[in-house]
């Protein structure tokens, strides 16, 4: 995340005039601990397999690069419940980064008798009945629409920072948004 920042709010640089681009590092917001409370036994189990745990927590719970291990920890929870998939873990479930984001993508676009869930979950090695399919769509919905509201509520939190340094009511402003998830995202 970055955003133009005036030269005057920047008290390491010299000079009052212009502007200068600010890279917040925002996803490693939470490596200091102050977001634990809202970080899930799944956040955490991703964050401690990945190759830099303790580092870059938001960007774990945000990011298309994680989502979908997110997911997979939610379903191997749910599997060993014996909620989903007849209480049977596939050997294909139970390696990591199996379950890829653009899974979510698909999952959510299904609007057909959730035919493209069950061929996912096929391709996955798991038998799932058509409530497996359903509550797997409700997984990649919560998952996404969580990542979306935590990432909105860090823009937000700049917004609103840029429009009180210019003692303004109200700020128009331009968001641009890059990247696969973002472009390939039903919702």
């Amino acid at each position: 995340m970055c955003y133009m920042e005036e030269m005057r709010n920047i008290e390491l640089v010299e000079g009052d005039e212009g502007k200068m681009c600010i890279n917040t590092e925002w996803g490693g917001f939470g490596d200091n601990g102050c977001i634990d409370d809202i970080r899930t036994q799944y956040d955490k189990e991703v964050d401690e397999g990945s190759l830099n745990p303790g580092k870059q927590r938001y960007e774990k719970m945000t990011s298309g690069m994680y989502l979908g291990e997110i997911v997979r920890q939610i379903l191997i929870d749910l599997t060993k419940q014996g909620l989903l998939f007849r209480g049977q873990i596939s050997e294909r479930l139970r390696t990591r980064g199996i379950f890829e984001t653009k899974f979510l993508s698909q999952i959510e676009s299904d609007r057909l008798a959730l035919l493209q869930v069950r061929r996912i979950l096929q391709q996955l090695g798991l038998d799932s009945t058509c409530e497996d399919s359903i509550v797997v769509k409700e997984v990649c919905g919560a998952v996404s629409r969580r990542a979306a509201q935590l990432y909105g509520a860090g823009l937000a939190a700049i917004v609103e920072k840029r429009r009180e340094d210019q003692g303004l009511e109200h700020l128009k402003i331009t968001v641009g948004v890059d990247g696969t998830l973002y472009k390939l995202h039903p919702q």
